[in-house]
C-alpha cells in the first residue's frame, strides 16, 4: 500500500522532530523531509515531492503565509495544514490562511498535560486529518467509515445512497411545512465554503440562521467577525439567552454545544459544556437535534465539506420530524465526510457543488412564504 508522503516546516527543532517521530510511526505515513522556514520548504518540495505539507505561520526568513501564496501558485491542489497557535493572532492568521487557500490548520499542543497529551493530540487529530485530505493517495481500499474519529455512532443500517429524498424506514411520513430556520454544519474546508454560502445569501432572509463550524474558541468569534463583515447577513457567536431572529445569524462557540429552545411563541439560543459528541463540542447532532425538537417539520439543515459523520445523527431526528437537508457534493467538499454520511444514509433531498447550494437555500426558504420557487 502506497504511503502518504509528508513534509514538515516549522522552525522549532524539537517539534519538528517530535511531529516527524509521531507520524512516522504510523504504517501508512512517511516524513519525506523537513525544512525550518519557508524558503528552505519551496526548494524542497520539487526534491521530495510530498502528498501534503504542513506548515507553520510563524517562521524567520519567510513565514508561512508567505510560502503558502508561493506554494499555491507552483502546488494549486497540494494539501497544505497550517499549523496555528491557540491565541487570538493564532486565530487571525489561521483565517488569512485559509483564505490564501490552505487546506485545514492544526492547533498546536499545548504544554498543558506534558509531552505523552501532545503526542495523543497528533495521534487522534492530527494523523486522521492528513488520512482524510490524502484517502485518494492510500487508494479506494481505505473506506470513508476509518476516518470517523473511534467515538462516532456507526452508520445507519439499511440507508441507501440518493440524491434525492426516500422514505426512511420506521418513520411516520410527515409533510414539510415552510422553513422557518436555516442550520448549517461543517468542519474542514468549512471557512471557505460557508464564505461562499453566505455570499449568495440575501441581507433579508426571511428566517435566521444557526451554524456549527469545529473550531476551538477565539477562532469561531473571529470567523464570525469575518463572515459579519463580509456579507449582508450579520453573523455573531451564540449566547444563552439570545431570541432568534430573521435576517441574522449566529455560530456556535468553540468548546460550548449551541442549542435553542422554545420560549413561548419565540425560540431562544442555549450554549452548554455537555460533554462531546462525536469528539466535538460543538457538534451539529446536538443543535440539529434541539432545532427538529423545537421546529419539527419547519427545518432546513444544510451539511458541508467535513472529516467524520458530525451532523449524521442530527439529519436523521431533522428527517423525522419533517424537515429537509441539503448536502455538499463529494467533487465540491474538501473532505466528503460530513455529507458524504448524511447522503448515504438517504437523509439528503438534494446533494449539490458548493455554488449551487445557496440559491437552493434561497428557492427552499421562498416556497411557502408566496414567493415564486
Amino acid at each position: 500500500m502506497p504511503k502518504i508522503r509528508v513534509l514538515i516546516v516549522d522552525d522549532a527543532v524539537v517539534f519538528r522532530r517530535l511531529v516527524a517521530e509521531e507520524l512516522s510511526s504510523d504504517p501508512m505515513i512517511e516524513v519525506v523531509g523537513t525544512a525550518a522556514n519557508g524558503k528552505i520548504a519551496l526548494a524542497k518540495l520539487p526534491q521530495v515531492n510530498p502528498d501534503l505539507v504542513i506548515l507553520d505561520i510563524e517562521m524567520p526568513e519567510m513565514d508561512g503565509l508567505t510560502a503558502l501564496k508561493e506554494i499555491r501558485k507552483l502546488y494549486p491542489k497540494l494539501p497544505v495544514i497550517m499549523f496555528s497557535a491557540l491565541t487570538e493572532r493564532g486565530a487571525a492568521e489561521t483565517l488569512d490562511a485559509l483564505a490564501l487557500g490552505a487546506t485545514d490548520y492544526f492547533t498546536k499542543p499545548t504544554n498543558v498535560g506534558g509531552l505523552d497529551a501532545s503526542l495523543q493530540v497528533l495521534r487522534d487529530e492530527l494523523i486522521p486529518e492528513i488520512k482524510s485530505l490524502c484517502a485518494a493517495v492510500i487508494g479506494p481500499g481505505y473506506k470513508i467509515s476509518t476516518l470517523a474519529t473511534p467515538t462516532s455512532p456507526a452508520p445507519l443500517s439499511g440507508m441507501r445512497p440518493t440524491t434525492s429524498a426516500a422514505p426512511l424506514s420506521g418513520m411516520r411520513s410527515i409533510r414539510p411545512g415552510p422553513i422557518e430556520v436555516l442550520a448549517i454544519a461543517t468542519s474542514t474546508g468549512g471557512p471557505n465554503a460557508l464564505a461562499e454560502v453566505f455570499a449568495g445569501l440575501p441581507g433579508d432572509l426571511p428566517v435566521p440562521v444557526v451554524l456549527v463550524q469545529h473550531m476551538p474558541p477565539t477562532f469561531t468569534k473571529l470567523l464570525a467577525e469575518r463572515l459579519s463583515a463580509q456579507f449582508p447577513i450579520p453573523v455573531e457567536e451564540g449566547r444563552s439567552g439570545e431570541l432568534l431572529l430573521p435576517g441574522r445569524a449566529w455560530i456556535a462557540p468553540g468548546d460550548y454545544h449551541m442549542i435553542v429552545v422554545r420560549d413561548g411563541s419565540r425560540a431562544r439560543i442555549l450554549v452548554h459544556q455537555d460533554p462531546p459528541e462525536n469528539s466535538c463540542r460543538p457538534a451539529a447532532d446536538v443543535l440539529f437535534r434541539s432545532l427538529a425538537r423545537v421546529f419539527g417539520p419547519n427545518v432546513l439543515g444544510v451539511v458541508l465539506t467535513g472529516m467524520g459523520q458530525d451532523g449524521l445523527r442530527g439529519c436523521e431526528s431533522v428527517k423525522a420530524a419533517g424537515g429537509q437537508v441539503i448536502a455538499q457534493d463529494e467533487e465540491s467538499s474538501v473532505v466528503w465526510g460530513m455529507p458524504g454520511f448524511v447522503v448515504r444514509a438517504g437523509l439528503a433531498d438534494k446533494v449539490l457543488p458548493l455554488p449551487q447550494v445557496a440559491a437552493e437555500i434561497v428557492r427552499r426558504v421562498r416556497i411557502g412564504r408566496g414567493d415564486a420557487p
